[in-house]
């Protein structure tokens, strides 16, 4: 979600990035630029109690997901980190345990590169959240300018992470957010969006229903583009955090549509420095001197790029379809303009995703 081309510039093309991050160091891009925050301290001060509420989140082993899971934590919520097993996945656990000592933390398995282990993280959060409810289900979790590789499943490896696991996830999840508008009157479902959503790749490209489909390891190959942020690892990548936005319509419109008072809010972190640039680098969607250069001299720290899913998680009176981020490459959250955005996620969108995403991941809405 931490894409380097959060930016409303009208003016802003591939060349003059190009300009900017040619050099830089070439030495190896293996950990996050360390990046004071200039506005994370005050708005984290200012975000109210969540006792009593249940968060849980997709990819919280490190960058935006731990941020929110340990601030939620240490607010008072009940988390439940939904990560792939690991031994990273242990550490961050352990290391939530410490930072939120008194609080209710549970770790539940979740690859979100497989459809089985989904439904089987459904099961386990129904089980687990019975009673209870669920609150906020937060789906943070992305990979960014990967190769063009298949799942077990057939689909590409960055649309069924950033996207369609999230599609299912949200459906197997939807009785227990029901559950909590039940018991304290509002629940949502927040996506991670990106500056990519309308950059990247073929630049502003439509949503196309053949990333959506099983059709991974064939659409558009390796090739990192003759300008940074260009290629089919972008193009695929644009993609994955535009359906993140048009799903968060479709889905706003459809829960109203039925009464629901559940809400679809909607985030995208800026440039921020977290370990997806390391990932990316790691996988040769981006060389070292770009990573270097960019994060080193562009970047807002991580977690300054998580206020903006913490406004969407925390603050209350938000409208379901609220879109919050940076206005450029770095800042403050604030409420994004609506209307280019609801052109962009566009109803001949919203349908396609819906019915393309319940085909291939056989999610069920009661909507």
């Amino acid at each position: 979600a931490n894409s380097p081309h959060n930016t409303t510039t009208p003016r802003f093309r591939e060349k003059s990035l190009r300009t900017y991050t040619m050099g830089g160091s070439s030495s190896a891009y293996d950990k996050p630029a360390e990046i004071p925050s200039k506005h994370f301290p005050a708005f984290k001060a200012g975000l109210p109690r969540m006792d009593g509420k249940v968060v849980a989140i997709t990819g919280c082993t490190s960058g935006t997901g731990y941020i929110t899971a340990k601030t939620c934590a240490e607010l008072g919520a009940r988390v439940i980190m939904l990560n792939r097993s690991s031994s990273r996945a242990d550490a961050a656990y352990e290391s939530l345990k410490k930072a939120a000592p008194d609080a209710q933390i549970t770790q539940i398995p979740c690859d979100l590169m497989s459809f089985d282990s989904v439904r089987e993280a459904g099961k386990a959060l129904n089980k687990e959240l019975a009673g209870v409810g669920l609150d906020v289900l937060c789906n943070n979790a992305g990979i960014m300018g990967t190769k063009d590789e298949a799942t077990k499943d057939g689909c590409d490896t960055q649309m069924q992470t950033n996207h369609l696991s999230h599609f299912l996830l949200t459906a197997e999840s939807w009785p227990l957010l029901e559950k909590a508008v039940s018991l304290r009157g509002e629940a949502r479902v927040v996506n991670h969006s990106s500056g990519a959503r309308n950059r990247g790749g073929d630049g502003k490209k439509p949503l196309d229903e053949k990333y959506l489909q099983k059709n991974g390891g064939n659409l558009g190959g390796d090739d990192s583009g003759w300008a940074p942020f260009s290629g089919g690892r972008w193009t695929r990548y644009q993609q994955t955090k535009l359906a993140n936005l048009v799903f968060t319509y479709a889905l706003r419109d459809r829960a109203a549509a039925a009464g629901s008072k559940v809400k679809a809010l909607v985030a995208h972190p800026g440039l921020s420095s977290t370990n997806l640039q390391v990932t990316t680098t790691q996988d040769g969607g981006m060389s070292n001197g770009l990573s270097n250069r960019l994060m080193g001299w562009m970047a807002q720290s991580g977690e300054d790029g998580t206020c903006p899913l913490l406004t969407c998680v925390c603050v209350p009176g938000l409208k379901s379809g609220d879109f919050y981020g940076p206005k450029g490459f770095t800042g403050p959250a604030e409420l994004m303009p609506p209307a280019p955005e609801e052109a962009l996620a566009d109803e001949k969108s919203r349908k396609m995703l819906w019915e393309v995403s319940k085909l291939v991941t056989g999610a069920e809405f009661p909507f």
